[in-house]
This record gives C-alpha cells, sequence and structure tokens, in this order.
C-alpha cells in the first residue's frame, strides 16, 4: 500500500493547477483511489482499497473560510489556477475567500467536487486523463 512520503512526493511535483493531471495519475498507480483534502490547513485523507486510510499533516497555519460562497469568483480563480497561473497555497487561500471548505477527489470516476461549509456541492469536474 503506499504512504504519504510516496505521496507528498508526487505532490511535489505540482506547481501549478495545470500540473494536477499529472500527479493524479501518479498518485493513482500507487493504489489511491480517492482523497479528500481541506482548504483550512491543506489536511488530506487519501484512502486506498480495503478501507485503507491514512492522512497527511497539515501544510499551513489555518485560513479563515468565508461562511458566504462565491461560486462565480470560486469558478474564475479555479481556472487560473487550472491555467498555471497560480501556485498551490494562493489556490487554496482563494478557495477560502470564495467560502469553498474541502474539495472531494474519486479517482474510479475520475472527479474532483467542490463543497462549501454546509457540505453543498458547489462544483463537479471531471479530471483530464
Amino acid at each position: 500500500m503506499f504512504n504519504i512520503t510516496q505521496i507528498e512526493q508526487a505532490h511535489d511535483q505540482v506547481k501549478t493547477g495545470s500540473d494536477f493531471p499529472n500527479y493524479i495519475k501518479e498518485i493513482k498507480s500507487l493504489g489511491v483511489i480517492g482523497f479528500d483534502t481541506w482548504v483550512k490547513d491543506s489536511k488530506t485523507d487519501y484512502f486506498g482499497e480495503d478501507n485503507f486510510k491514512i492522512s497527511s499533516l497539515p501544510k499551513y497555519d489555518n485560513l479563515t473560510i468565508l461562511d458566504n460562497t462565491n461560486g462565480e469568483d470560486f469558478m474564475i480563480k479555479l481556472r487560473e489556477h487550472q491555467q498555471g497561473k497560480t501556485d498551490y497555497f494562493t489556490f487554496c487561500k482563494d478557495c477560502a475567500q470564495t467560502g469553498i471548505e474541502k474539495w472531494v477527489v474519486n479517482l474510479n470516476e475520475m472527479t474532483c467536487i467542490y463543497f462549501d461549509k454546509k457540505g453543498n456541492e458547489i462544483l463537479v469536474e471531471q479530471i483530464p486523463q
């Protein structure tokens, strides 16, 4: 099964959102079937087969997630990140400022779903393969 060091080595290769599809391919090849990332500190729970789960440590001090979600601004910031215009931490700050609490990735379905603090789905995206 995979470990946090392997995942972090793969994540270290991600400089902008345009690197995300390659990161997904690499961790999927390790046996990751999904993960949940919390915007407040980037703590991530990674899931594998047979109920395997490991968690990363927080990557930065807690960000404040706004209570009111601004889906339009979030989508603009997401597109900028996917085009390589922002780094990971900037994207996380943008998520917090637009009310995004977490994202959930399902590698079997190749989806990434963004949620607000109330648990509402704000955006469901297909991950490029």
